[in-house]
């Protein structure tokens, strides 16, 4: 008889929970001999170095953008390396910052060989990182982190956070940081981040909802707690006119985005204006399930799944709105973006986030999380009003302008130098 699906993961769950310890174990054993990297031509010569673990500094998403966007700030002043956990394409996919190196630890381009079909004994199994990794993953990490010299490592997922905190060596400071929100990590990996966290020198947050839970869960702890927000890449400042009618969503297509929310949400708007638009751009899993969504509901000619684009800040100025109806993030990059070129602003509260960027009824609308009637009700405000729609989109490059690298970049220098 088949197992249910749930009871399937847990069987799987508690089968990597016995055999994660002794897989970490062989991991060291095979990690002893890798020797650590000179610090550099002289103590008072060479420049602080700041290392950045990233999963996968080769793929597009929120994460690796503003990685990118601050290794290439902190460049300005150190000796900089993104270190990319996995790779499985020839070049990054976003454009890679100016005077900062970048390895790879687990080439997936590759055959995997026996121990890249083994599961990693590091990363969390309820981490969502974690089927990417691997064995084999395991093993070039714990080579690298051994051979790091003195310097600041960066990690910037929950499930590398645990691994390093338990993989770099004496003299080097780690910094975790939390990409999405405490709310959304499964029970297993909370538990492991309780564990864990205390090791680390400094935990970065994104949100005043995370620096409250993180600084609650730590107290007493060594790790310093502090929230810098993600910062704002440098755009061309291309502003819409607000009268295309046309509205934006951007994200990838998966449960977490809850774009089968605003496709939900958007067939009464498309009645009532059939004249408007629907543009969602992106890619992922949930694209096939979107697009039946689309037709089940008669939406073929109003919502447009526009695929994943490298492009998107040349597409927010043709839009007039722009919709976030994500069940949860992390905080939200996208929505700044959309303001820097002026577009109001209609989104979910959800858990974490907007409501920390978006000020209701002065450059955007919030709408309770998971309010799909009300989604529908903000969109239709926003259209038929035009006044208010170039009102909140007037306002709305003055808050994008407080996420600015010259704005955020400063407390990563201020941070970066107490730790040293």
């Amino acid at each position: 008889m088949k197992l249910p699906q749930r009871a399937l993961r847990r069987v799987k769950l508690l089968v990597l929970r016995v055999a994660q310890p002794p897989g970490r174990l062989f991991v060291r054993l095979m990690a002893l001999g890798a020797r650590r990297e000179s610090p550099g031509p002289g103590d008072g010569e060479a420049r602080p170095r700041v290392s950045f673990l990233l999963l996968n500094a080769y793929g597009v998403g929120g994460t690796i953008r503003t990685t990118f966007n601050t290794a290439g700030w902190v460049a300005r002043t150190h000796d900089v390396e993104i270190i990319s956990v996995v790779r499985r394409r020839d070049a990054p996919a976003l454009p890679f910052p100016d005077n900062v190196k970048l390895s790879t630890l687990d080439d997936q381009r590759r055959p995997p060989g026996l121990f890249g079909r083994l599961p990693s004994a590091f990363v969390c199994p309820e981490d969502y990182g974690f089927r990417a990794c691997s064995l084999r993953t395991d093993i070039a990490l714990a080579r690298r982190l051994r051979t790091l010299p003195p310097g600041i490592l960066i990690s910037t997922r929950p499930g590398l956070n645990v691994a390093a905190a338990d993989l770099v060596p004496e003299g080097v400071t780690l910094v975790g940081q939390e990409h999405m929100n405490f709310l959304s990590h499964r029970s297993g990996l909370v538990r492991r981040i309780r564990r864990k966290y205390p090791k680390l020198d400094a935990l970065v947050v994104l949100t005043q909802g995370d620096l409250d839970d993180y600084r609650r869960m730590l107290s007493g702890a060594k790790t310093r707690v502090g929230r810098i927000p993600n910062a704002l890449p440098v755009l061309d400042g291309q502003l819409a006119g607000l009268d295309d009618k046309v509205v934006v969503a951007a994200g990838r297509l998966r449960l977490q985005k809850g774009f089968d929310l605003l496709i939900r949400a958007y067939a009464d708007v498309a009645r009532a204006h059939p004249d408007w638009k629907l543009r969602i751009f992106g890619g992922g899993e949930e694209h096939d399930a979107l697009e039946a969504l689309i037709e089940r509901l008669g939406l073929r000619e109003s919502v447009s799944l526009m695929g994943a684009t490298r492009t998107l800040q040349e597409e927010l100025p043709k839009g007039s709105i722009f919709v976030l109806s994500s069940r949860y993030e992390g905080f939200g990059l996208v929505i700044i973006e959309a303001m820097s070129h002026g577009l109001p602003v209609v989104s979910f509260d959800c858990p974490r986030g907007p409501s920390d960027i978006v000020d209701d009824g002065e450059n955007g609308i919030l709408v309770p999380n998971g309010d799909v009637p009300g989604l529908t009700r903000a969109l239709l405000e926003l259209i038929e009003d035009d006044d208010k729609r170039h009102r909140y989109g007037t306002a709305a490059p003055r808050k994008a302008h407080e996420y600015d690298m010259s704005n955020i970049g400063p407390q990563w220098d201020s941070l970066l130098a107490e730790l040293r």
